[in-house]
């Protein structure tokens, strides 16, 4: 789209998109809707902060398979490793109150963490994905839905020696290593922390960890995903094989037989705690908890994370092969960054697309998700790349021009002992 496309724009909103927009976003609310034209597309939703206030929040498409029911204020979307960034944050708030320290050894809060060489493992290199304990090594689809038995999995599991202290990306046990750690200090789950360190102080509902529970705004988006199985013999009989060898790299890191049935029907994978993947937000939610952080730690005028610890959140560039990704992410506490600059900042993107972004040096936060993971849009994963690139280019209009913050949509934090009107 070219900026001569973009003159003249107004506050109106693209055919289908709801919400709201500063005048200035025009470009960004074509490039949005351009990415749902239709059905089998599903639906999505952004939102984006400047300095602290909304200035986009809007959304379109569709939440279910069958095309039939919108997506709303307070649809929510599984965001897959998105959720990383949730759960390093809730950590992060946790260094803020004297509980942890990223440079002491897991295991000093954590005890049974110390067993099988992994004594010296500190918070940092787990947040940096470098303990070395990224395979799942034979966990069951059982197993894999038990976040205790899982943390202790993690806290009995040997150190391996091919990635340790090497940047190696842990695609679940990332999760139940902050979430063991955080238990050891707090004595509470990462779901219910998630709750109290992100939901409640950011005035949302749009965060949680696994299914929304029964009576909260929020919704989950059924994941669109082919829901047929087509059995496979040959490849039931040597995945588990492959994942179990020492340079498995991504796949043992991510398989476990049956892993697919998990997200089909009603996603029975949003049913547990499963730090690394299955957190559901929305756009709002994620963009209101990377806003804090782009805004110097304060939310609405009020300490969310201080700023010493949001000046230790930007982490040094580097093109380091990850061993599991192949690609370089520079993970840096929790939150990663892309190569050569593509996109200024950091945060996390999960598979299919979503993603929470902070970029603290322009006070920039964006939160994007959708509900596609195979779908006719190939290039999902790519696609916010190209969206960010637009989105800052209205930023920076809007900072000459300046701009006016968009009204609340959807809804504050859930609380289980609401009553409920008779």
């Amino acid at each position: 789209m070219s900026d001569s496309d973009c003159r003249g724009r107004s506050v109106a909103l693209p055919h289908g998109v709801q919400g709201a927009a500063d005048a200035n976003f025009g470009c960004t609310l074509r490039a949005f809707s351009q990415l749902f034209p239709g059905r089998r597309f599903g639906g999505g939703a952004l939102a984006v902060f400047q300095d602290g206030e909304p200035v986009v929040d809007v959304w379109t498409g569709f939440s279910d398979r069958a095309g039939t029911e919108f997506w709303t204020a307070d649809t929510g979307a599984m965001v897959f490793s998105a959720t990383k960034g949730m759960a390093s944050t809730v950590i992060h708030r946790l260094v803020d109150r004297g509980l942890l320290d990223y440079d002491t050894p897991v295991c000093a809060y954590w005890p049974e963490f110390g067993e099988n060489g992994k004594a010296g493992i500190t918070v940092r290199q787990v947040m940096a994905h470098r303990a070395g304990l990224s395979q799942l090594n034979g966990v069951s689809l059982t197993e894999l839905l038990n976040p205790r038995l899982m943390e202790e999995r993690i806290a009995a599991s040997p150190v391996s020696a091919v990635l340790f202290d090497k940047p190696a990306y842990h695609a679940l046990t990332y999760g139940w290593l902050l979430s063991g750690l955080a238990r050891a200090v707090t004595g509470q789950g990462m779901r219910d922390l998630m709750r109290a360190e992100l939901a409640e102080p950011l005035r949302t509902d749009g965060l949680h960890l696994g299914r929304p529970p029964v009576g909260a705004p929020t919704r989950a988006a059924q994941i669109l995903a082919p829901q047929r199985r087509w059995p496979n013999h040959l490849f039931d009989f040597v995945a588990p094989k492959l994942a179990g060898l020492a340079r498995s790299g991504a796949f043992g890191s991510m398989y476990v037989p049956g892993v697919m049935s998990l997200i089909r029907g009603e996603t029975p994978f949003l049913d547990s705690e499963i730090p690394a993947a299955n957190g559901v937000a929305t756009a709002r939610g994620l963009a209101r908890m990377y806003g804090a952080i782009a805004n110097a730690g304060r939310f609405e005028g009020v300490e969310f994370l201080s700023a010493e610890t949001v000046a230790r959140l930007t982490g040094p560039s580097a093109l380091q092969r990850d061993r599991n990704l192949v690609v370089p992410l520079s993970f840096h506490l929790g939150y990663h960054s892309v190569p050569f600059g593509v996109m200024p900042g950091f945060g996390h993107v999960g598979m299919g697309g979503s993603v929470g972004w902070a970029d603290p040096a322009s006070g920039l936060a964006i939160g994007f998700v959708h509900n596609r993971l195979v779908t006719p849009m190939v290039l999902d994963m790519t696609a916010f790349v190209a969206l960010n690139a637009v989105i800052r280019k209205d930023v920076a209009a809007a900072r000459r021009r300046g701009y006016q913050p968009v009204p609340d949509f959807g809804s504050g934090p859930f609380e289980l002992s609401k009553p409920v009107a008779g």
